[in-house]
C-alpha cells in the first residue's frame, strides 16, 4: 500500500509518494507539479492502462 505524506524543501511544501516506509527513492513534487498532474490525470490513465503488463501469476 502507498504511502503519502508531506515534507519541505527550500521553503516549499512537498507531497512524497513512497511504496513503502523502507523506500529508498520517493517521488515527491510541489504544488505547480501536482496541479499539472491533476489537469492530465486522464491522460496520465490512459498512459497506464496502454503500457501497463499484468503480472504473471
Amino acid at each position: 500500500m502507498p504511502i503519502v505524506d508531506e515534507s519541505e524543501y527550500k521553503g516549499n511544501k512537498m507531497i512524497v509518494l513512497k511504496n513503502n516506509e523502507e523506500d529508498k527513492f520517493p517521488f515527491q513534487f510541489g504544488l505547480k507539479k501536482a496541479k499539472l498532474v491533476i489537469e492530465c490525470i486522464e491522460d496520465i490513465k490512459k498512459f497506464v492502462a496502454k503500457y501497463d503488463k499484468p503480472k504473471e501469476q
